[in-house]
């Protein structure tokens, strides 16, 4: 008896075939009328009944979307009403989550906006019935096909996705991230079937390096230089790398991709270790990151069991296996020969180099490192060729870049822009600029490694040449933005930390001169209190010395992490002089941050003398008679704001 489980298993590999038969004869044409049909099931152009997608993603979940979907489910069993439910990954607009869609058959998919467990009932209600609570619906999107709702807007025309232009993000959000049949009916693992099949390892390298793609981790290495490094190096074994360990505070574009759409690096990643010449590859990924993991292991998995891993791939005689390593989230295992030692089950700390990953790498074999967003942009270029990814972006630098957008800005996520976009566009169009009416003031950029801009700046095109020019770098692709509530100098002393604590300590310049850096740091953020005239001393002494110790570090570290971990303190020098300025001299930290610069005084007009400041004050430094006006001992206060908080009054200013 042949049931609808057997068929769609007949169907699951007949779609598989096409891959192979495509490469000679065309997708089109590669495909029987039975198969098409079944893509547009997979693709959700065709419903039998209605679909509930939820935003099921680290940035949802952390939401309140697992309360959510339970929400959903209790409703469809409460309504008796048939539906599927799809758990997808983030769609990149973080700052509106939880979201989920609906999708009614014939329907385009309906987007709503900030769905709690208690907005459930009455969201699906409206969708399910004939009024929508718009000031919920975030958009509609899908196939042209599909009939568009009356009087709401396309999604892709918010101000959020209007001018972004998504290649390594079009399915995140979109698709089932565990369904490897709608992957490949969207096209998936039809560049690995083109290389496999019509394309040499070299022509593979060729077409990566004429495309202009150069590595989105930090450096910004030409790829396809690199792997022909690596192909060129004769071995008797070579190994292909994922770097998604992701360790720059603020980065979440790898975890966001691994969760959204697994498929596609995994694809890039097979592609890069045929052209290499490896045949088995590695993800370093940190253990921090379980969902992504979770969906790994199950994309690795269902491609082996579908013959896209594992022995004669697609009938090609390629052979690639891949392996999971968890890291411990140390950031020195960004750099790669740190990351090597790590996998090889070593301390995770860098080499010298030469010779480089590419002639010794892991276990002394050639190896090559890319990180997710490379390697997921290797699929579009290998299957549309060079010259449409060399279309878009600069001269130096093709294609389109991530960027992980987070801090003082209305819409926080994921986005995605042409290189060459200006910082502007990002931050005021697509993020919306900063809340709250406040000013906005500078953008980190590039992480601990990288620096920050100012608003003089704001107009620079993104790009790695141009971004070195305003003492910056691309690195992974977070961007954090800043009001005119920041400290520059609290922010420099906040990346210095991270960075001290983070150095593998195998060279002087970065294990004693970073933390010397954090020291100086320190003290001009520190109040007088009772410092003696040889702290001050040292105090100046150190200040006058701090550029020339950041050149030292720079310029005399072991590797790109130790000669970059200045860059926050060059760069904040270079751009906010006046508020190093006004903590060294006036001992006055302009934005009101740095808490042991804060002088608190008590107007004796609004003072009742009601004593909750002075039996609040942790440091005793609160005086005065009961019902008459207090008084602050400036040099016992350690400004922690306490009589502030608890006087009804308002008799405490700060200055």
């Amino acid at each position: 008896m042949t049931t609808k489980k057997n068929i769609n298993s007949a169907l699951s590999d007949a779609l598989l075939r096409t891959l192979s038969h495509e490469v000679v004869c065309g997708r089109e044409a590669a495909m029987t009328d039975e198969i098409k049909n079944y893509i547009s099931i997979l693709c959700r152009e065709q419903l039998r009944k209605p679909v509930i997608y939820i935003g099921a993603a680290t940035c949802g979940l952390s939401a309140g979307a697992g309360k959510t979907l339970l929400a959903v489910k209790d409703y469809l069993k409460k309504k008796s009403i048939d539906a599927d439910i799809v758990e997808v990954g983030c769609i990149g607009l973080c700052s509106e989550e939880p979201i989920i869609e609906v999708q009614k058959p014939g329907f385009k998919r309906l987007v709503f906006r900030k769905v709690l467990e208690n907005d459930v009932e009455g969201i699906l209600d409206g969708a399910f019935g004939a009024k929508i609570k718009k000031e919920s619906v975030l958009g509609q999107h899908g196939s042209d096909a599909l009939t568009s709702w009356q009087g709401i807007p396309q999604l892709f025309e918010h101000p959020f996705f209007k001018t972004q232009l998504r290649w390594v993000l079009k399915h995140c959000g979109i698709i089932d991230p565990c369904s490897l049949n709608e992957y490949i009916a969207r096209g998936g693992y039809s560049a690995l079937a083109k290389a496999l099949h019509t394309m040499t390892p070299s022509e593979v390298c060729d077409e990566i390096e004429k495309s202009g793609l150069r590595g989105r981790g930090g450096g910004g290495f030409a790829t396809g230089k690199k792997w022909k490094f690596a192909l060129s190096t004769a071995s008797d074994q070579k190994y292909m790398i994922c770097n998604a360990d992701e360790g720059d505070p603020g980065a979440f574009m790898d975890r966001a991709v691994i969760e959204g759409d697994p498929y596609r690096m995994l694809e890039g990643l097979a592609i890069a270790a045929y052209a290499i010449g490896a045949n088995k590859a590695y993800v370093y990924i940190r253990a921090e990151y379980p969902l992504a993991i979770e969906r790994l292991k199950m994309a690795i998995r269902d491609a082996h069991e579908k013959g896209l891993l594992g022995e004669n791939i697609l009938d090609s005689g390629f052979n690639l296996s891949i392996i999971i390593k968890m890291g411990a989230g140390a950031f020195v295992c960004g750099e790669e020969t740190a990351l090597i030692h790590s996998i090889e089950g070593k301390r995770g700390m860098p080499r010298p180099r030469p010779p480089f990953p590419a002639v010794s790498g892991l276990f002394g074999k050639p190896s090559v490192i890319n990180n997710v967003e490379t390697l997921a942009n290797v699929p579009d270029i290998i299957l549309k060729g060079k010259d449409s990814f060399a279309s878009v972006g600069t001269a130096g630098s093709k294609g389109t870049k991530v960027f992980a957008l987070s801090g003082k800005i209305s819409r926080t996520g994921l986005v995605e822009v042409k290189m060459g976009t200006k910082l502007r566009e990002i931050i005021f169009d697509i993020g919306g600029g900063t809340p709250d009416g406040k000013k906005f003031k500078a953008v980190q950029i590039g992480g601990p490694s990288g620096g920050c801009i100012p608003e003089s700046h704001i107009d620079i095109e993104i790009d790695y040449e141009s971004l070195k020019t305003v003492g910056a770098m691309m690195g992974s692709g977070g961007l954090v933005v800043m009001d005119e509530g920041t400290c520059m100098v609290d922010v420099a002393k906040f990346f210095m930390d991270f960075i001290q604590r983070e150095s593998c300590g195998k060279c002087i310049p970065c294990r004693e001169g970073t933390r010397h850096m954090l020291e100086i740091l320190q003290s001009i953020t520190r109040g007088r209190g009772s410092e003696t005239e040889r702290e001050t001393l040292e105090r100046f002494k150190g200040v006058m010395y701090l550029k020339r110790l950041a050149d030292v570090i720079r310029d005399t570290s072991l590797c790109g992490l130790g000669q970059t971990a200045p860059n926050p303190v060059l760069s904040t020098l270079r751009w906010f002089k006046d508020e190093y300025d006004a903590h060294i001299y006036e001992r006055k930290c302009p934005a009101g941050v740095c808490t042991e610069l804060l002088k608190y005084k008590i107007l004796k007009e609004k003072c009742v003398g009601c004593t909750a400041c002075s039996k609040k004050c942790p440091a005793d430094a609160i005086m005065g008679a009961k019902k008459a006006p207090h008084y602050i001992i400036p040099d016992k206060c350690i400004g922690c704001g306490t009589c502030k908080d608890v006087c009804k009054f308002n008799a405490i200013t700060v200055d």
